[in-house]
């Protein structure tokens, strides 16, 4: 038996990977899904990516949970690099599942394209909180390509707009993931076009973790709601010894 940590992306809560958790815990595992400072529906969306990473941090301690295997998705890469420098003894294994990989000093928007900075700028400078909201049209042919069009707006509408400091702000660390000696495993969903695949997540970002387990499986960006079994699955491969 493991203990999971689940932390989901932009624009997300912790409830929403509760598919893709049951049938972990179905395997007999130990499986946990917190939800993000500055992502729950009542929060302040002026929350930056310190403060987001101390929640989780928080949140690992408070449960006194140990030899975990924490996983971050998309957005939630910048978290678990931060958490995993923060209190290393208490984790197994990172994964990253089509998720940024930062370096000391990086944000994320420097492993974005330039599209996307200058479209969520523009989004904050007209929101009155610095939050952003994902257009449902990026949403519907990007991050959700292989879902019915009912899929997509019935998820669509449980989002949340999110922090966009937890974007511009540097994450800093005493180490780059390469550096450091936790086990790590990327899992790349192949349809995934949230990110333009000639600036894709794998090899590009992945290859930022130095040694890794690289796990593939059809899908795209919100295989979380499209095909939760199959995520499921790799995550358990992505997790083992």
């Amino acid at each position: 038996m493991s203990t999971f940590v689940l932390v989901h992306g932009a624009w997300h809560t912790g409830e929403l990977f509760e598919p893709v958790a049951q049938p972990i815990r179905d395997a007999g595992h130990v499986v946990h899904c917190p939800t993000i400072a500055g992502n729950n529906p009542g929060d302040a969306r002026t929350t930056g990516l310190d403060a987001a990473i101390s929640s989780i941090v928080d949140y690992i301690e408070a449960e006194n949970l140990n030899d975990i295997i924490l996983l971050g998705h998309s957005y939630g890469g910048m978290v678990i690099t931060g958490v995993a420098d923060r209190i290393p003894g208490r984790i197994r294994r990172l994964i990253y599942w089509n998720a940024f990989v930062p370096n000391d000093g990086e944000c994320l928007n420097d492993m974005v394209p330039p599209h996307y900075v200058g479209l969520f700028d523009a989004i904050s400078a007209e929101s009155p909180d610095n939050s952003v909201m994902l257009p449902f049209p990026i949403w519907r042919e990007a991050f959700i390509n292989d879902g019915s069009a009912e899929l997509a707006q019935s998820t669509y509408d449980m989002l949340n707009a999110h922090p966009y400091a937890t974007f511009t702000d540097p994450i800093k660390l005493s180490a780059n993931p390469a550096e450091t000696q936790i086990g790590k495993s990327y899992i790349n969903c192949t349809e995934d076009t949230a990110l333009p695949q000639s600036f894709g997540w794998h090899p590009r970002l992945s290859e930022k973790l130095g040694l890794f387990r690289l796990v593939q499986i059809p899908g795209s960006h919100e295989t979380c709601f499209t095909n939760p079994a199959a995520l499921a699955d790799a995550i358990m491969v992505a997790g083992r010894d």
